[in-house]
């Protein structure tokens, strides 16, 4: 993690509070923004080199880890184990705030679901990032999780049209989120 030492201790939190919401064992306060009635369904094939590479976060549902992020990115690189590393990058108050980072790893389980941590060395924090829907030029996903806590819409680029703003949505909404509770992430032009 990058920062001051203050910084890197709140980053701590924010990556073990991430975590928590990913995984399925968490606290009864978070909001779920899934009905978990509705069968949740991964792409069946995901090919993790197009995948590779920076998203910027369109929108989100709200989770605690992110309160008062705007100018979000991820970052994704194959690393030398086959593992993938993350870089979670938020800027505090605005897109042009200050830059703090959270650094983890995750790993395909299988096609689209993947593992996900911020704390390696605890056995237990290990959340879902399934891959809900992708189009077909690998320029937007929607990401969720079985426990509908957390999910999210990135693309390649800060901005993206009403079309594929539409197919992400629809994509959550057929995994039973409520896709009027995201929250839409302020970028920088681009």
């Amino acid at each position: 993690m990058k920062g001051t030492p203050m910084r890197r201790n709140q980053m701590f939190a924010f990556a073990l509070a991430a975590i928590a919401t990913l995984g399925t064992t968490t606290t009864a306060t978070a909001e779920r923004y899934r009905d978990r009635s509705v069968e949740i369904t991964a792409v069946e094939t995901l090919d993790l080199d197009r995948y590779l590479g920076k998203w910027h976060e369109i929108a989100r549902f709200p989770n605690r880890f992110e309160k008062g992020c705007e100018g979000v990115t991820a970052e994704y690189a194959l690393r030398d184990d086959g593992k993938v590393s993350v870089l979670n990058t938020c800027r505090e108050g605005g897109p042009s705030g200050p830059a703090n980072s959270a650094e983890g790893e995750a790993w395909v389980v299988e096609g689209g679901k993947l593992k996900v941590t911020f704390v390696p060395w605890l056995p237990f924090a290990r959340g879902d990032y399934w891959v809900l829907w992708i189009d077909e030029a690998y320029s937007v996903v929607a990401i969720g999780n079985p426990s509908g806590k957390t999910g999210w819409i990135l693309a390649r680029s800060p901005k993206i049209s009403k079309e594929q703003r539409a197919a992400a949505e629809a994509a959550l909404t057929k995994n039973g989120y409520d896709a009027s509770k995201l929250y839409n992430v302020a970028q920088p032009p681009g």
